[in-house]
């Protein structure tokens, strides 16, 4: 895939508590999921992972997001997956990047959401990645959002 067909959004959330990366997460899944794409959510670590898989179940009453984390006993098929690392499966859609750090696999998917709280080192590690991404010829675009 080329530079000009990766599309990197920046979510910035006003609120400084990483629950609120992991709900908006939720809420952009959900979204994704809903328009047929194929999610990846990657996460810091094995703790994380299992947070998000909480939370796709209980963030919404009524929804519905049938999702698995990557390594886990259960390696059925799905539409949405969560995984640390290196862990990842090829083909999705969207990468949907709660680490600190870019994944190396970042340019295997159509498009990325950075999503950044306003916490001091996570605004200053996602102001890091977003000049990555533009040094190395993508136009990351920016969405401020309001809790």
């Amino acid at each position: 895939m080329s530079q000009s067909d990766l599309r990197v959004d920046f979510y910035i959330i006003a609120d400084a508590d990483a629950s609120a990366r992991l709900r908006f997460a939720c809420r952009l899944t959900d979204k994704a999921f809903s328009l047929k794409n194929r999610v990846h959510a990657h996460v810091e670590n094995a703790a994380a992972a299992r947070e998000l898989d909480e939370l796709l179940w209980t963030f919404r009453q009524g929804s519905f997001i049938p999702h698995r984390v990557l390594g886990s006993s259960a390696d059925e098929p799905a539409p949405v997956t969560i995984g640390y690392g290196e862990q990842y499966e090829a083909g999705g859609d969207l990468l949907i990047n709660l680490c600190g750090e870019i994944p190396t696999f970042f340019d295997e998917f159509g498009r990325v959401a950075e999503v950044v709280d306003a916490d001091e080192d996570q605004r200053r590690l996602g102001r890091e990645r977003f000049g990555f991404y533009r040094d190395n010829g993508y136009s990351p675009n920016t969405h401020k959002l309001e809790q």
